[in-house]
């Protein structure tokens, strides 16, 4: 899925990351979502590849990468260590700026990647996210509803684990099913559901969303006054509800000084599911 891509693994101050580096140009990092890695990017990769440097990574806990343990406040999955684990890797490939797009939890660690280390990063895309103090902020029954594994996933050890653990390809291959069909390739899938099964994957996984219910929330309040200085750019799924219900533009105003936005004609992967939209959206903002 990644021809003429080279595979690096990286130690950083905190994890070993894994990703797969190819292309030419200007540095682009790839944050991938849950329960997914960076083959999620693969239909795109590619394509950016042919004008950006392009380094799609796993996060910690996901995919091919280490998954340290959690820490008693699941501070070692603070979005702020999983986004230093990120510049770490790109200033070992030999970048020290980059521009940066995340997806679902790789959104959530690029926004506190740009607030942490705002000369790294000159410009910003986030996929189908709100603010994550944003989303928890405004919850209701319809966000409940549609995200109930926000709050299943942040249950104390180990009801959560215990219980996908039974049947991991079934919890995170609902997903995937409920998508349109032809949405998600073969390889694809199989490759989500090799790494998913990994008992310390589905760990890591909580402590992620434990972390965002937490650790995550008080660097945020910390943070309320400060902005993202570089542009962002917000796409969001014009079929799901974070555009009718969080107000993408809007919201990332409040945590953004240059931020513009569009839906997107699809569900929540857009990279697999509107590929080629996803791709015109963002290489208007990145070529800019």
């Amino acid at each position: 899925m990644f021809e003429n891509f080279e595979t690096k693994s990286v130690r950083t101050s905190g994890a070993t990351i894994h990703a797969v580096v190819g292309g030419s140009g200007p540095p682009l990092l790839l944050l991938h979502g849950s329960p997914q890695t960076h083959v999620m990017w693969h239909k795109l990769a590619p394509r950016l590849a042919e004008q950006f440097t392009v380094v799609a990574a796993d996060l910690r806990g996901y995919g091919d990468s280490s998954k340290p343990p959690g820490g008693a406040r699941h501070e070692n999955y603070a979005k702020r260590e999983m986004a230093l684990d990120q510049v770490e890797l790109m200033r070992q490939l030999g970048f020290s700026q980059f521009q940066l797009v995340g997806h679902d939890r790789g959104g959530r660690v690029a926004h506190r990647l740009a607030l942490d280390h705002p000369d790294v990063v000159s410009r910003l895309a986030v996929l189908d996210i709100a603010p994550t103090a944003t989303m928890y902020a405004k919850t209701d029954r319809r966000f409940a509803t549609a995200y109930f594994h926000w709050f299943f996933l942040i249950q104390p050890f180990d009801l959560p684990e215990r219980l996908i653990g039974a049947d991991p390809d079934y919890y995170f291959g609902r997903g995937f099913r409920r998508a349109a069909p032809g949405v998600f390739t073969d390889e694809a899938v199989a490759e989500y559901t090799r790494c998913m099964r990994d008992p310390a994957a589905i760990h890591a996984t909580c402590e992620d969303y434990r972390a965002s219910a937490g650790i995550d929330l008080e660097h945020d309040a910390a943070d309320a006054d400060r902005r993202i200085e570089c542009p962002l750019l917000a796409l969001w799924s014009a079929r799901g509800i974070i555009g009718e219900l969080f107000g993408p533009v809007e919201a990332w105003r409040d945590k953004a000084r240059d931020v513009r936005g569009q839906p997107i004609d699809c569900g929540h992967f857009l990279a697999e599911e509107a590929p080629d939209e996803t791709l015109a959206a963002l290489l208007g903002f990145l070529a800019a």
